[in-house]
C-alpha cells in the first residue's frame, strides 16, 4: 500500500505540473480542476489519492458510482461522467455534484422532476460532440442552441458549461480543433447572456490530451491512468 501511495503522490505531482506548464504556455493565471477517474478501482486506492487532495472522483456508471457513496460517504465530491440513462437518475439525483453528460431533452426532463422533488438545483454540463463520431454521445454543435432553449423550462438544472472528449488520434490537430470548437462554442452562448445559464466550466482533456486541451480553454480535466496508472479490466 506504501508503494501505491507513493506512487499515485507522484502522478498527481506530475500531472500538477504538467497543468501549471500548459497553463503558463498561454498565458492563464486561471486554475484547472482535476477530477479523478475511480472507475474499477478499490476503495483503498482512491482513499489514498484523496488524502493527496483529490476530492473530486468521477464515474462512469451508476451502479459502480452508488457503491463507491455507500463506502465513501459524503467525503467525495462526485462527478458522473459517463453516459446516464434515465432511469437511473433517481439513485444519485441527491448525491451527485456535477453531471458532465447531459445530451438529450429526456434526460433533462427527468433529472429537473427528480431535483424538484428533493427541492434541489442538479448543476449540469450539456455534453457536446464536436468532432461528430459516431462512436460518441453527445449533441451537435449545431443543436445546443435549440437545446438550451429547451432547457431554460427546466427551474431545477443549472447549465454550468459544457463538456466533450476529442477523437483518439495521434493528430494533434485534430484533438486541438475539437477542444477549440467547444472553447468557440462556449464563447458564443456566453455572448448571449442567457441569465438562467452560468457558463464557467469546460471539461475538456483526459490524460491523453488534457494539455491540449489545457492550451486550449480548458478548465476542468478528467484524469485516471495518470493518476492511477493502468488498469487491469
Amino acid at each position: 500500500m506504501e508503494v501505491i501511495k507513493i506512487t499515485i503522490a507522484n502522478n498527481i505531482k506530475k500531472v500538477k505540473e504538467n497543468i501549471d506548464a500548459s497553463l503558463k504556455k498561454v498565458g492563464r493565471v486561471d486554475e484547472v480542476q482535476i477530477i479523478a477517474v475511480t472507475k474499477t478501482l478499490s476503495i483503498p486506492v482512491i482513499q489514498e489519492a484523496m488524502e493527496e487532495g483529490m476530492i473530486h472522483i468521477g464515474e462512469n456508471k451508476v451502479q459502480e458510482l452508488l457503491e463507491k457513496m455507500d463506502i465513501l460517504k459524503e467525503k467525495p465530491k462526485y462527478h458522473m461522467i459517463g453516459h446516464l440513462q434515465t432511469n437511473k437518475v433517481k439513485y444519485i439525483v441527491d448525491r451527485i455534484h456535477l453531471i458532465h453528460s447531459l445530451d438529450r431533452d429526456s434526460l433533462a426532463k427527468e433529472l429537473n422532476k427528480r431535483a424538484r422533488g428533493i427541492d434541489r438545483i442538479l448543476d449540469c454540463l450539456i455534453q457536446v460532440n464536436i468532432s461528430e463520431e459516431e462512436s460518441k454521445f453527445g449533441i451537435s454543435k449545431e443543436e445546443v442552441l435549440p437545446f438550451i432553449e429547451n432547457l431554460l423550462s427546466y427551474e431545477h438544472i443549472k447549465i454550468k458549461g459544457f463538456m466533450t472528449m476529442a477523437p483518439f488520434s495521434q493528430d494533434e490537430k485534430v484533438i486541438r480543433d475539437t477542444f477549440s470548437g467547444l472553447y468557440e462554442l462556449n464563447e458564443k452562448v456566453k455572448s448571449m447572456n442567457y441569465k438562467e445559464l452560468d457558463l464557467g466550466i469546460l471539461s475538456m482533456g483526459m490524460t491523453n490530451d488534457y494539455e491540449i486541451a489545457i492550451e486550449e480553454g480548458s478548465n476542468m480535466v478528467r484524469i485516471g491512468t495518470g493518476i492511477f496508472g493502468k488498469r487491469n479490466y
